[in-house]
């Protein structure tokens, strides 16, 4: 069973509990200290596990993850695409780097991952599991470009589920529900009410259950389904209700502001003729308009823009957990994930070109 997202919540309490039903895990997560920990825990249950540090984001990581598989355990019986991002504030304020990890995370990394590891799911005639999210039904605003995301996800799921199924494939889509994880911590929101949250052990438990029954989708807390069914059935007053009341689905922080004037391009610009003469703009500087979409997450978390700045020099390489750790002394995944939103920003920019967890400077600050 190759789990993704395996280092905390959902991914984590399946691989160990699909390790203990008999199951060899391949674990796949970005974190690498999380996932030796995750290693070292399992091993010692007697539990036949591998792992492997990857961002499934990125689909060229997709056959490394096919291999490793392959090379650890000569196959693949069950696919489960658990890992997930989110990126807090409003959709329209969204980096390119932001709709690239959320998208890539839920929808073109995991279709990528069934292509390269669907040699072996024919040969064991296996399974994939896509977890989605109420709000591929019932979008909410303030979780950025994670609703459209997950529908991605939820559409994935019923196309390759009839694509597979000649090859005796099962494709099973997951409503986990709202689970008691840090998921919207990291991302810089309250989460969700407590009394609404599941744990994600109860989750875990029924997808391992639904790989022996093979439904075509899984509904982890009934409940919670039929009251997304009903928001959705009547949009105008689920409206209403999540306007008042956006504690409901865990964004009461708020979304983030949008991006300055100075780092807009002037309305009519796409308009003027070819032969007018440039508008005259006045922008503080290059590399602060660079941060402006994650400004006010590093105000949140009170990362220093004067301390940003000085790690731009050219031809640096910079580590996420090390930068974290220089400004956080010992950063949680609220002021990690702040990190690489930050450093994201700066390769959106230029700045920087990104390789896994570590960052090249490839242009100095203006």
């Amino acid at each position: 069973m190759i789990v993704t997202g395996a280092s905390s919540g959902i991914g984590r309490a399946l691989a160990i509990r699909a390790a203990r039903a008999g199951y060899r895990v391949v674990a796949i997560a970005r974190g690498r200290d999380a996932l030796d920990a995750l290693r070292e825990q399992m091993t010692a249950d007697g539990a036949d596990v591998v792992t492997g540090a990857f961002d499934v984001a990125d689909p060229a990581n997709a056959r490394a993850i096919a291999r490793l598989a392959f090379e650890s355990f000569g196959g693949v019986d069950v696919l489960v695409n658990n890992a997930g991002h989110v990126a807090a504030g409003p959709l329209s304020a969204q980096s390119d780097a932001a709709l690239r990890a959320q998208f890539g995370t839920h929808a073109i990394g995991p279709v990528a991952l069934v292509r390269e590891t669907l040699p072996m799911l024919r040969a064991s005639r296996g399974h994939v599991f896509l977890l989605g999210s109420g709000v591929a039904r019932v979008p909410v605003g303030g979780l950025g470009a994670y609703p459209p995301s997950k529908a991605a996800t939820r559409s994935a799921a019923a196309i390759l589920r009839r694509e597979l199924k000649p090859d005796g494939i099962a494709v099973t889509y997951v409503d986990p529900g709202v689970v008691d994880t840090p998921f919207m911590e990291r991302g810089g929101m309250h989460g969700a009410p407590a009394s609404l949250l599941v744990r994600p052990e109860d989750v875990a438990r029924k997808i391992l259950l639904a790989a022996r029954t093979r439904p075509r989708v899984l509904n982890a807390v009934p409940w919670q389904t039929a009251l997304v069914a009903l928001a959705e059935r009547f949009p105008r007053i689920t409206d209403a209700v999540l306007e008042r009341n956006p504690a409901l689905v865990g964004t009461q922080d708020g979304p983030a502001p949008a991006p300055s004037a100075a780092a807009l391009p002037a309305p009519a610009a796409a308009f003027a003729p070819a032969d007018a003469p440039a508008p005259v703009t006045v922008p503080s500087s290059r590399f602060d308009a660079a941060l402006e979409p994650v400004r006010r997450r590093m105000e949140r978390v009170k990362l220093p823009e004067p301390f940003v700045r000085g790690l731009v020099r050219g031809g640096d390489v910079l580590d996420v957990s090390e930068v974290a750790l220089r400004w956080a002394g010992m950063p949680n995944k609220n002021e990690r994930a702040a990190t690489v939103e930050v450093l994201d920003a700066l390769v959106d920019a230029g700045y920087l070109e990104r390789d896994g967890e570590r960052y090249r400077v490839v242009r100095e600050p203006d």
